[in-house]
């Protein structure tokens, strides 16, 4: 019995939903969480599986026909093997060519088993065909191809683990700012919301490796791990640590007691989105002017005022000035604070302040003044 791909769909959505519930209620090791999870995406991959199957049996038939064919008309009208391959193909293909020798009673009846065989294979795969066309399978398969294409010549670019609520504000901000990045995300659906905004995205487990190398991780800049538990964050900071030792990782935490461990395992920063939220809510009490003016300095691209975070490099020709030359130089921008290589954060720095190589300024100007000042630094 044929089952379509929507039903297929349908019933690995309620399988999943199944097992989340094990997950919650009867898992307490994470290892057998782990192992569910692997069932998730068993049953996930039944929908994109379903056509790829259908085609292999679509190939099997026809061999099956082309080789039984073949060899009846050897055994039954004792022909060339080449003859016989030629009458079988002329016979499925129904080009209506004349015979290749004359036919036996045996061979009269042999070819009629062969003509229902193969145009009932032929009619088949034309009809799957078809189907995989109007049900839009042929594009989504152009698409994924177009998107591993793009994936492949990625460089300089973040990867983002994690598109729920987190990964999704995280991914929106990305892209009002221009950044170059790819989301990793475990959940189906998920998976597909992200390329419906038009995200490059992997549905896969971040915490495997080469998933991680298809992310093309080896040329990535940063990556933000924003999973749903903080082990699954450690796993993914550590993998990501092994393949590319010099890697940014910004981490989402949960438990005070993983921050520790996180920055042990190599994320460079955490994040917790509780304190965050509990810190900004009492700001916007005590100080609402200065949260509305950070939130328009850190907003969209929409607003003309931002903060940005310069390095000097080891070219730039400003290694070497004081803070107060260089703002006579840049009139408008204003150097709200320095960290310099030993990681020691100079806030509002005395204008005698000396910038070198390798300092990061944190800047405030529009965007026109910070543009002008590109490859200046």
């Amino acid at each position: 019995m044929r089952i379509c791909p929507e039903k297929y769909r349908i019933f690995s959505k309620i399988c999943g939903v199944f097992i989340k519930r094990l997950k919650t209620n009867w898992c307490s090791s994470y290892k057998k969480k782990r192992a569910l999870q692997f069932c998730v995406f068993g049953l996930q991959s039944i929908s994109i599986m379903s056509y790829a199957n259908r085609f292999s049996r679509i190939i099997a038939a026809i061999v099956i026909v082309v080789v039984l064919g073949t060899f009846g008309y050897v055994f039954i009208e004792k022909w060339s093997w080449f003859d016989a391959l030629y009458m079988t193909f002329i016979t499925i293909s129904t080009v209506g060519f004349k015979e290749v020798h004359d036919l036996s009673m045996g061979g009269k009846i042999f070819t009629i088993f062969v003509i229902v065989g193969g145009t009932g294979t032929m009619l088949y795969t034309a009809t799957t065909l078809v189907q995989y066309v109007l049900e839009g399978q042929l594009g989504n398969l152009l698409g994924r191809r177009r998107m591993n294409d793009e994936i492949n010549r990625l460089s300089n670019h973040i990867i983002l683990c994690g598109y729920g609520k987190v990964g999704q504000e995280v991914a929106r901000v990305f892209r009002n700012e221009g950044v170059k990045f790819i989301v990793i995300e475990a959940n189906q659906e998920n998976a597909t919301r992200a390329r419906d905004e038009g995200y490059l995205c992997i549905h896969g487990d971040a915490t495997n490796d080469e998933i991680l190398k298809q992310a093309q991780i080896s040329h990535a800049r940063a990556l933000i791990t924003a999973l749903a538990t903080d082990a699954d964050n450690l796993f993914v900071t550590l993998s990501a640590k092994s393949l590319k030792p010099d890697i940014f990782i910004v981490s989402r935490v949960y438990g005070e007691e993983s921050e520790a461990k996180l920055k042990r395992a190599g994320a460079d920063r955490t994040m917790s989105p509780y304190r965050i939220g509990g810190r900004r809510l009492a700001m916007l009490t005590l100080r609402p002017v200065v949260v509305d003016f950070i939130d328009r300095a850190m907003g969209t691209r929409e607003h003309e005022l931002t903060l940005e975070d310069i390095e000097v490099g080891k070219q730039s020709p400003v290694a070497g000035l004081t803070i107060k030359v260089w703002t006579d130089k840049n009139p408008g921008i204003q150097i709200l604070a320095v960290r310099k290589k030993d990681k020691n954060l100079i806030a509002n720095p005395a204008p005698d302040t000396r910038i070198e190589i390798g300092d990061e300024l944190v800047v405030i100007g529009t965007r026109a003044q910070l543009k002008d000042i590109e490859g200046s630094v």
